[in-house]
């Protein structure tokens, strides 16, 4: 095919071509401002000057790891590179959202075997009783609960972890990129009980992200992991809905 004078084929925009994959600037940014972001929450915990109700300030927590991962994400997205696609975010497959629910109910029978074999060696310290205390609360906190953990929160910090940190690290290589991005995902959530498990929800979320070139199964994943709690004390009757 010819071009008209003046014009070479390098002014042709070629969509073939990859975005660029974001690095350490990135995955730095990111952080910090998750960091400040998480900080802010010490001024309405037990601690803080304003000491929350137990309910409200489970409400905010919950609805604060979304918000820290969309932090992050918008910091490091602004930085210097545009395209969300080099985020991972971009159109996927039916098939792959029906991937991201059976790997998202996987890793959610899973991290129960896990801790379930940590508890029975004596390790029980659950640093997600807020999130019992807000969902708990009634009927509309429960529902707020509900819609905090199982869409603000995946969408969040799918966006950072994987988006972000995981697509970053993938550059040297698949087996450094997911599991080095699940372990910093996990190092967010403690050294507690909280930690083996966000790792295998990390794994599992990285892979699938990994394979499917989209952080939309990711979320998915998430999801599905994430419906657990808030269905769990819907259907154990620790709030009365009728």
């Amino acid at each position: 095919m010819s071009t008209r004078p003046g014009h070479s084929r390098r002014s042709i925009p070629d969509d073939s071509i990859a975005p660029p994959r974001p690095g350490w600037p990135e995955i730095g940014v990111g952080l910090l401002a998750a960091v400040l972001t998480t900080a802010l929450l010490v001024f309405f915990g037990p601690v803080g000057p304003l000491d929350l109700d137990p309910v409200v300030f489970g409400l905010l927590v919950a609805a604060w790891s979304g918000v820290v991962g969309l932090v992050g994400f918008a910091a490091a997205a602004m930085l210097r590179i545009r395209s969300l696609a080099a985020f991972g975010v971009r159109r996927t497959t039916w098939r792959w959202m029906l991937i991201g629910v059976a790997a998202g109910l996987f890793a959610f029978l899973f991290k129960g075997v896990v801790n379930a074999g940590l508890i029975a060696v004596g390790f029980d310290s659950d640093p997600q009783g807020m999130y019992y205390d807000a969902a708990g609360g009634g009927v509309w906190p429960l529902v707020l609960t509900l819609l905090f953990l199982s869409i603000l929160t995946p969408i969040g910090e799918e966006f950072l972890f994987r988006g972000v940190i995981t697509n970053a690290l993938l550059r040297y290589g698949p087996v450094i990129g997911v599991v080095s991005g699940s372990l910093i995902f996990a190092l967010f959530h403690g050294i507690n009980l909280a930690f083996p498990t966000a790792f295998v929800v990390g794994v599992v979320a990285a892979e699938v992200m990994r394979r499917s070139g989209s952080i939309w199964p990711a979320v998915v994943v998430h999801v599905v992991n994430n419906l657990g709690l808030p269905l769990f004390v819907l259907f154990s009757g620790i709030v009365d809905v009728g």
